[in-house]
């Protein structure tokens, strides 16, 4: 498995697996095995490629298995979720320190492919990630959807983030996690 900033050609492949996991078009019974909850332009992307350098995927050869994407507060404020997560920062606290748009970036989603679930690739890619950012950031927030349990799960006990504090926007429960990217996962 590759681990690479992502370019502007793979945003068609991008595209794909996030539109093949995404909350409105996978069955029911198929939500318990995750998914993401945002739908990204292709002038998102580029945007998240060209002006962040915040998208990152794992290769498996010429496949997408996956991809993660992170960028500073400034990016996110586009969307109205992300300006309450914005609004709310000062009342995490991590590492003795206040949570800041200067000290911390939005991370995620991240999705990998299902063939390549349980696998190392979730791990990978996330270290890869957060290596990337600790050039510019020492704490990385999240959110995840209370009944995206596999996604908790995952990022909790496999990736050893924290949850910070809960919260509710548009009737869907989150939980905020955070993590230091001072220190490697792998």
């Amino acid at each position: 498995m590759r681990y690479r900033n992502a370019q502007i050609e793979d945003i068609p492949g991008v595209m794909e697996l996030q539109q093949k996991y995404h909350i409105n078009f996978i069955k029911e019974e198929d939500k318990k095995d995750g998914f993401v909850t945002t739908l990204f332009s292709k002038e998102q992307l580029s945007s998240l490629i060209l002006d962040e350098n915040g998208l990152f995927i794992a290769c498996d050869k010429d496949k997408i298995a996956g991809y993660a994407m992170a960028a500073s507060w400034d990016y996110w404020s586009a969307w109205p979720f992300f300006r309450l997560m914005i609004e709310e920062l000062p009342l995490l606290q991590f590492n003795g320190h206040e949570v800041t748009t200067k000290n911390s970036y939005q991370y995620g989603p991240i999705c990998i492919d299902g063939a390549y679930r349980g696998s190392e690739v979730l791990k990978g890619l996330f270290d890869f990630a957060r290596a990337a950012m600790a050039e510019r950031y020492t704490v990385l927030v999240t959110f995840i959807n209370q009944i995206n349990k596999r996604s908790i799960e995952a990022h909790v006990r496999k990736l050893g983030l924290k949850i910070a504090r809960a919260f509710n926007f548009n009737n869907n429960n989150y939980y905020v996690l955070v993590y230091d990217v001072k220190v490697p996962l792998l």
